[in-house]
Parts: structure tokens; sequence; C-alpha cells
């Protein structure tokens, strides 16, 4: 009498070939995704003192020239 043996079979399989093929898609979206955010955030004043500033290549070009009685908020 032979035994009968049952696998589960994986329904959702990573494979090298897989994860970078989808590494590569998700990661330009994402890269994407962050410029795009960054950019219609850059005009918040807490985006532009927090992160704009400390970047050393933006650095200057996001420094606030703007007097405190032209700002509006």
């Amino acid at each position: 009498m032979s035994r009968v043996s049952y696998h589960p079979t994986p329904a959702f399989k990573l494979s090298t070939d897989f994860s970078r093929r989808w590494g590569t898609t998700l990661g330009v979206w994402g890269v994407g995704a962050g410029i795009a955010a960054l950019f219609v955030l850059s005009v918040t004043p807490l985006v532009k003192r927090e992160f704009l500033t400390k970047v050393p290549v933006l650095g200057n070009h996001y420094e606030d020239k703007i007097p405190a009685s032209d700002k509006p908020f």
C-alpha cells in the first residue's frame, strides 16, 4: 500500500526574477511619487524649513528671503 502525500502549493511565490522585475518597477514609482510629493509640498513653510534647507545642494536655493510682513501665515 502506498502513502499519498499532500504538499500545499504557495499562492504567491517570490523568485529572483519576480523580485528583480517588480522591485525595479516599484522603486521607479516610489522615487517618482517622492519627487511629486516634495514638489507639491515645497510651498509649505514646514517642508521648506525642515527638509529643503537641510539638503546641501538645495539649501541656498530655498533660503527664505521674504520679509515677515509679506508672508500670509
